[in-house]
């Protein structure tokens, strides 16, 4: 970076920090470079330094510039335009910002790039920042694990960002508005009471500290432009990376010799129950429960990841990027301008995304609408998924619920039942239908495994001969669909007579 010793007849750029906002706060550096000047450009005018500097400087501020523009990106881009035009004309510029340049500093970064490729002199004179008379009054050493955030990006977020098992320090919560949606932002990690620190014109003789409950940070009066927020951590263990710890110490040579010996295979049992766990807890709606049997599963979930990890194969961090990719890739109607009109059209679009992503991924061998189903699902289970699934394709009025007459027929004891006994009426239906199955010697999770066994061989050759004719099932009017269905079960009858 060039440097400029004294102000330059062939122009450059001086870029000063002003300090937080006590006079005797600004370096010497500082103070000697504006006695050398006659001229100071300051981001903004309201700042307690600026009052205090010397008399012979003309200060030009752009307050003027954040009435005319609608948004703070659009302010941030007109003041750097002007700043480097000024750094190429003779004489050059200094620009001064409160704090420190690169702390808090939306401006300076671009300045110093964009000067840098346009070879126009740099001199950065450091200030001291809002951070150091913020650790001094709240007593507190950032290290080793400070996490320090903008308001502004904290308030565009549906959940922190952060894990909470560390401290935070949420800067320029400059209003009330922000306040508020700083607020909402942290309460989806944190208590309604959890007790936090708002600061205010740290390093100034006005300083103040706020202890308070965050449900109440947007009622303070005093919130302003030198106002942050000190957010103590939680428990150690209230983080995903806190958690990531203690199992990898868990499987580490020290750790404990049960999870050590641990494989994907041995873990196979595991997984499987903790889910069923979970899942009962939801039957019974019970949430004290539900919130003990998720942690259970998700240790299995972090187990395999670090198993995965030991053995080279992945780690916690390619699973994240790539669940949440993948969720953002489908929901465009979200991420992006995708635009649709209803549910149905969420799941047509969601059908459409998961088709080219199979297409995409298997280009030899591409996979079908059924192969993301696990064939190691209870047989009752793969019958809801397999069927829901048909069901988004627009299969479900076709006849590809074979025998759909002779259901029909079973079913008409149903007819005029009220809809609050629906439910256990087919409920009772299954349990007498593996009643029956037992009394004749057959093995209904078999039997239905073996025709759901059967189902994916006709709808793979469905799919199959869809592919050869170029089409897709919007493609087919109803009576396509049937017939289509009908010609691969024969297919399917034959091969078995055979």
């Amino acid at each position: 970076m060039s440097t400029l010793t004294q102000p330059e007849e062939n122009g450059g750029i001086v870029i000063l920090g002003l300090g937080p906002g006590s006079v005797g706060a600004l370096t010497m550096e500082a103070w000697e470079w504006l006695h050398q000047i006659d001229v100071l450009y300051v981001r903004t005018q309201y700042h307690p330094t600026i009052s205090n500097l010397p008399d012979h400087l003309k200060i030009n501020s752009f307050d003027a510039i954040y009435e005319g523009q609608e948004n703070f990106e659009a302010v941030y881009q007109e003041i750097i335009e002007v700043i480097l035009s000024l750094g190429e004309q003779p004489g050059g510029v200094t620009y001064a910002v409160p704090g420190h340049p690169f702390v808090a500093e939306a401006t300076c970064p671009e300045i110093v790039k964009r000067a840098k490729h346009a070879n126009i002199p740099l001199r950065i004179i450091d200030g001291l920042s809002f951070l150091e008379p913020t650790f001094s009054i709240l007593g507190i050493d950032p290290f080793p694990d400070l996490v320090l955030i903008d308001a502004m990006d904290l308030s565009m977020r549906q959940t922190p960002g952060f894990p909470p098992s560390s401290p935070a320090l949420i800067a320029q919560i400059y209003s009330r508005a922000v306040a508020s949606d700083v607020k909402l932002s942290l309460m989806a990690a944190y208590p309604d009471e959890h007790k936090v620190y708002l600061v205010h014109q740290a390093g100034t003789e006005d300083e103040l500290v706020e202890d308070l409950p965050l449900y109440a940070i947007d009622q303070s009066p005093h919130l302003g432009l030198l106002s942050s927020l000190f957010v103590p951590p939680m428990s150690g263990y209230a983080s995903f990376e806190a958690f990531q710890e203690i199992v990898a110490r868990l499987r580490a040579p020290n750790g404990c010799p049960w999870d050590r010996e641990q494989t994907h295979l041995s873990l196979r049992p595991f997984l499987l129950e903790e889910a069923y766990e979970a899942l009962d807890a939801l039957d019974r709606e019970d949430a004290a429960d539900l919130q003990e049997e998720l942690g259970d599963l998700l240790l299995q979930i972090i187990l395999h990841a670090q198993i995965a990890t030991e053995e080279n194969e992945f780690n916690i961090h390619h699973v994240l990027e790539g669940i949440g990719s993948k969720l953002v890739r489908r929901h465009p109607h979200v991420f992006s301008d995708w635009e649709v009109d209803d549910v149905e059209g969420v799941i047509q679009n969601w059908e459409a995304i998961k088709a080219e992503e199979r297409n995409g991924h298997e280009k030899t061998s591409p996979k079908g609408l059924l192969d993301g189903v696990p064939h190691a699902l209870p047989a009752l289970l793969q019958a809801q998924e397999i069927l829901e699934r048909v069901r988004r394709v627009g299969l479900e009025n076709s006849r590809v619920i074979t025998h759909t007459e002779d259901i029909q027929t079973i079913l008409k004891a149903a007819n005029g039942l009220e809809s609050s006994h629906e439910e256990r009426f087919f409920g009772e239906l299954l349990l007498a239908l593996v009643n029956l199955s037992q009394k004749k010697g057959i093995d209904a999770e078999s039997a239905l495994r073996n025709e759901l066994s059967r189902f994916r061989q006709i709808f793979s050759r469905l799919e199959d001969r869809l592919g050869a004719m170029g089409k897709g099932f919007s493609d087919l009017s109803e009576a396509e669909k049937s017939q289509i269905w009908l010609d691969c079960a024969i297919i399917d009858e034959t091969s078995e007579g055979e």
